[in-house]
C-alpha cells in the first residue's frame, strides 16, 4: 500500500531541495518549440507506419518535454502528434480517454494527484519492468527518488516523472518599494498590504490568484485548508474532515480576499493571472512555479524587471504554507493502441539528461543535479516553497472528493452558498465517496 502521506511529502521536499538546489501548470504557454532538445530515442521501427498521440497541456513547464518527445521520436515511420490543449480540457479528454477498452490516446500527461485513482483502477500500466530494462541507456536512476514515490501507488511507478511544481508568489517591486511594503507571509498581511495599494490609488484589484470555477477553485481550497493542517480525509478513520472549524477558516480566509481581486476571478485560470501581471492590473499573484518564467521575459510584459518572487503566505502563521507540490509525468494508458515498450522509450527520452537541461529555467525537472541556484530568478523562493507545502494525500477518492465537491466550493467563494451550509455539503459528498473504499 502507498505510504502515508507525510512520509511521502516529507521525503520528496527534503530530497528534491537538497539534490536540485532549485528552479522552477493550461494553454498559454510563452515557450516556443525551440525548447525542445534533440535527443536520442532509439526505439526500433516498427512494421508499419504508426501514430503516437500524446495528451500534455500546453504551459511553460510541460512544453520542453512534449516538444522534445515530437521532435525527437518522430522517426522510423513514427508519427508522434500533440495538439494544443488547456489543462482544463486535459482533464475532461484525460477521463474519456481512460473510460473505454480503447483510447484515443497513447501517452498521457499525469501528476502525482490522480496516480492513485487510475492507478487503482487499473487504467494505466506499470512501468517498473521498462524501468529495469533502460534504466542505463536512458539514465533513469537520476530520476529523483522522491518524484518517483510521488508517481507510484501500491508499490508501483505508474508515471515517469518529468517535473515537480509549487506555488510561488509573484510581486512588484516597484509597487513594493514605492509603498515601503514587503512581502506578505501570512494572509492577514496580504489583506494589509493589498489595501495599501488599493489606498494608494494605483491598482484596483491588486491580488490575482487563478481560481477558475472548473478546476482551480479546488485546488486553492485544498491548499488553504492544508496550510491550516487539516486533510480532506482522516485517513485512519476513513472520514471526511468538513465539518471541522478549520474547513469553515479555510473558506472565511479565501473569501477574505475577494475585495482585493477582480470580480470575475473565478474565471481566471492561470493563464488569466500572468496576463494580470502582465499588463498591470495585478501586484501581487500565487501560481505554480512553471509560470514564473514568463514573468520575467520581457517580450511578454514591460513589467518584466520589476517582478519578485517570494514563497506563497501561509494562511493563519505558521510553517505550512498555502501551497501545493504536484509532481507531473509520463503515464501510458492500459488501453494504448501502440506498444507499450516503443511508448516508454519515448517518454524516457523526452526526460533525458539532455531534455531536462534544456527545460530549465521554465520548468524544475525531476533529475537530480541539473538545477542550480542560479538557474531562476525565483529560485530561493521556490527552494523555501517546496519544503512548506502541506503533504499529499495519496489516496483514490482522494481526486474523486476533489472533483465531487468543486461546484460547491465554487458557490461558497462566490457567496451564493453559506459557509455552514456548503461544509455540510461537501461533508455529504466525501462520505458518500468514503463509504465505496470501505467496503
Amino acid at each position: 500500500m502507498p505510504q502515508p502521506r507525510t512520509t511521502v511529502v516529507r521525503a520528496l521536499a527534503t530530497t528534491i531541495s537538497a539534490a536540485l538546489l532549485l528552479t522552477a501548470c493550461g494553454a498559454g504557454s510563452r515557450t516556443s518549440s525551440s525548447t525542445a532538445a534533440q535527443v536520442d530515442c532509439d526505439f526500433p521501427a516498427p512494421s508499419k507506419a504508426t501514430s503516437v498521440n500524446v495528451l500534455a497541456y500546453n504551459s511553460s513547464a510541460i512544453d520542453p518535454f512534449t516538444n522534445t518527445m515530437v521532435k525527437s521520436c518522430s522517426k522510423n515511420q513514427v508519427t508522434v502528434k500533440h495538439e494544443p490543449i488547456d489543462f482544463a480540457g486535459q482533464v475532461q479528454k484525460t477521463t474519456a480517454t481512460l473510460a473505454g477498452d480503447t483510447g484515443t490516446y497513447d501517452v498521457v500527461e499525469t501528476y502525482g494527484f490522480i496516480i492513485p485513482k487510475y492507478a487503482g483502477e487499473q487504467k494505466l500500466r506499470p512501468l517498473d519492468e521498462y524501468v529495469a530494462e533502460f534504466d542505463q541507456e536512458y539514465g533513469l536512476s537520476d530520476i529523483n527518488k522522491a518524484m518517483r514515490q510521488a508517481m507510484s501507488y501500491d508499490g508501483k511507478l505508474y508515471g515517469l516523472p518529468m517535473q515537480a511544481q509549487m506555488y510561488v508568489m509573484a510581486y512588484r517591486k516597484d509597487v513594493f518599494e514605492s509603498l515601503g511594503l514587503k512581502p506578505p507571509t501570512t494572509f492577514a498581511e496580504l489583506r494589509d498590504v493589498a489595501g495599501k495599494i488599493q489606498q494608494a490609488g494605483q491598482i484596483k484589484y491588486p491580488v490575482a490568484l487563478p481560481l477558475l470555477a472548473s478546476s482551480d477553485i479546488a485546488t486553492a481550497y485544498d491548499s488553504a485548508l492544508g496550510s491550516l493542517g487539516v486533510d480532506y480525509v482522516d485517513a485512519t478513520t476513513m472520514t471526511p474532515n468538513f465539518d471541522k472549524p478549520e474547513a469553515a477558516k479555510a473558506f472565511d480566509e479565501l473569501r477574505s480576499l475577494a475585495p482585493f481581486m477582480d470580480p470575475q476571478v473565478t474565471t481566471f485560470d492561470q493563464p488569466r493571472v500572468q496576463q494580470q501581471m502582465y499588463n498591470g492590473s495585478a501586484a501581487v499573484a500565487i501560481m505554480f512555479s512553471g509560470r514564473m518564467n514568463d514573468l520575467t521575459q520581457a517580450s511578454n510584459s514591460k513589467f518584466s524587471q520589476q517582478f519578485g518572487f517570494a514563497p506563497p503566505p501561509s494562511v493563519a502563521g505558521g510553517d505550512v504554507l498555502y501551497n501545493t507540490l504536484s509532481v507531473d509525468g509520463w503515464s501510458i494508458p492500459t488501453n494504448a493502441a501502440a506498444d507499450p515498450k516503443m511508448l516508454f522509450e519515448m517518454i524516457a527520452s523526452s526526460v533525458s539528461a539532455d531534455a531536462s537541461k534544456a527545460s530549465v529555467p521554465a520548468a524544475y525537472p525531476a533529475r537530480d543535479g541539473i538545477v542550480t541556484p542560479g538557474s531562476s530568478p525565483y529560485a530561493e523562493a521556490a527552494q523555501v516553497s517546496i519544503g512548506k507545502a502541506p503533504p499529499a494525500e495519496p489516496h483514490p477518492w482522494t481526486s474523486r472528493i476533489s472533483n465531487d465537491t468543486r461546484t460547491v466550493v465554487a458557490d461558497v467563494v462566490l457567496g451564493n452558498t453559506p459557509v455552514a451550509e456548503g461544509t455540510a455539503q461537501m461533508q455529504q459528498i466525501a462520505a458518500k465517496i468514503l463509504a465505496e473504499y470501505k467496503k
